[in-house]
């Protein structure tokens, strides 16, 4: 079985990884249970900088396949923001809750007739024998005047894809993981190990 490192500690994306990757043979733990106690400063200006940053720190600390994603909220009208910041987008930064930081963007865009948005995902797996794999995905759709729904995390409460009428939260967790920029970013790299791996399992 291949052991893989989640380059995180959050409990939502490695139950969200280890749905997408259940039917395959992988052993995956979060940065923590693999020995590594520490925070990556995210100093990339890219979603893909971030993503490598992560990867390679726990890589470098445990010689084990290790994967990384970063991703957030690009809303038109505040030029790409929150962008890379989207975690720490709010006053308070890594420490203020989702509640404050949906808020705070509802705040800034205020009436703005241009609601366009899109989620995007980058993710990068380092594996111990060099080989990179990198893969990006996306979901678009716009910012709803006021949060909807219990479920999700992070902005999905406000976030409204294309094509539905239910907030990210409302349309729940099995459903979003076949959406999401995160689950299209992973089933490319779901992909990918499999192809590197030489097996479909």
């Amino acid at each position: 079985m291949m052991k893989l490192i989640l380059a995180s500690n959050n409990a939502k994306k490695l139950k969200e990884l280890k749905a997408i990757l259940s039917d395959m043979d992988v052993e995956i733990l979060s940065q923590r249970e693999a020995g590594c106690d520490f925070e990556v400063d995210e100093t990339g200006t890219t979603f893909a900088e971030n993503a490598y940053l992560k990867a390679k720190a726990v890589f470098d600390a445990t010689g084990e396949a290790t994967v990384a994603d970063d991703s957030g909220l690009m809303v038109e009208v505040l030029g790409g923001e929150p962008g890379v910041y989207s975690a720490r987008y709010a006053p308070g930064g890594h420490d203020a809750t989702d509640k404050e930081r949906y808020e705070y963007l509802l705040k800034k865009m205020g009436d703005a007739e241009n609601r366009k948005a899109k989620f995007v995902s980058s993710i990068c797996c380092l594996l111990p024998d060099g080989s990179v794999i990198r893969t990006e995905g996306e979901c678009n759709g716009s910012i709803l005047p006021a949060p909807r729904g219990e479920g999700g995390f992070g902005y999905d409460p406000v976030f409204m894809p294309d094509g539905y009428d239910k907030s990210m939260a409302q349309l729940g967790t099995d459903f979003k993981n076949t959406i999401s920029h995160r689950a299209r970013a992973l089933a490319k790299f779901k992909e990918e190990l499999r192809i590197h791996n030489g097996t479909d399992k």
